[in-house]
C-alpha cells in the first residue's frame, strides 16, 4: 500500500517538474535521451552558464577533472577522478550520460572506445568520460542558446562541438 502511494507521489513530482521546465526555452531536452528531470537538475546546479568562461571550468566546477600523479618523467595513465566540484551536478552529467550512450550513437561509439582502453574500471572510467565530453556539448548549448543538432560534430570520437 505504501509503496502504490509512493509511485503515485513519484508520478505527480515529475510531473509538476515537466510542467515548471517546459515554461522555459530549454536546449539540453534537444539532445536525445536527456529529457525533463535531467534537464531541470542540470540547470539548477549550473545556474547561469555566464559565470564559466569554458567548458574545462564547468567541467571543474562538476568535479569531472582527474588527479595528477607525475614523477620526473613518469606520468600515469589511471589516475582517480577528483571528488571535489558539485556533488549534484556530476550526479546528474554522470546519469545523463549514461542515458545519452543509449541514444546517440556517438556518444555509444564514444563509450565502447573508452571502455575498451581502460584496464581497471572499466565502465565507470568509460561513463565518466563520456560525461565529461557531454559537458563540452551542455556549455556549447547553453552558451549560444541553440538546440542540439548532431550533424554540427567535427567527428564522433573527441566530440568537439562547432563553435
Amino acid at each position: 500500500m505504501q509503496l502504490k502511494a509512493l509511485k503515485s507521489s513519484l508520478k505527480r513530482v515529475n510531473k509538476a517538474i515537466e510542467r515548471e521546465v517546459s515554461k522555459f526555452q530549454q536546449t539540453l531536452d534537444s539532445i536525445p535521451g536527456i529529457g525533463p528531470i535531467f534537464t531541470s537538475g542540470i540547470i539548477a546546479e549550473i545556474g547561469n552558464i555566464s559565470n564559466f568562461t569554458d567548458e574545462a571550468k564547468l567541467a571543474k566546477y562538476a568535479g569531472l577533472v582527474w588527479k595528477h600523479k607525475q614523477s620526473n618523467n613518469y606520468k600515469s595513465d589511471e589516475t582517480g577522478m577528483s571528488k571535489y566540484g558539485n556533488k549534484y551536478l556530476r550526479y546528474y552529467l554522470i546519469q545523463a550520460a549514461n542515458s545519452v550512450k543509449n541514444y546517440c550513437p556517438e556518444y555509444k561509439d564514444y563509450y565502447s572506445k573508452k571502455h575498451k582502453e581502460s584496464t581497471k574500471h572499466k565502465h565507470k572510467r568509460a561513463l565518466v568520460l563520456s560525461a565529461r565530453k557531454l559537458v563540452r556539448l551542455i556549455f556549447v548549448l547553453l552558451r549560444d542558446n541553440v538546440l542540439y543538432d548532431p550533424s554540427q560534430y567535427l567527428n564522433s570520437s573527441g566530440g568537439d562541438y562547432q563553435t
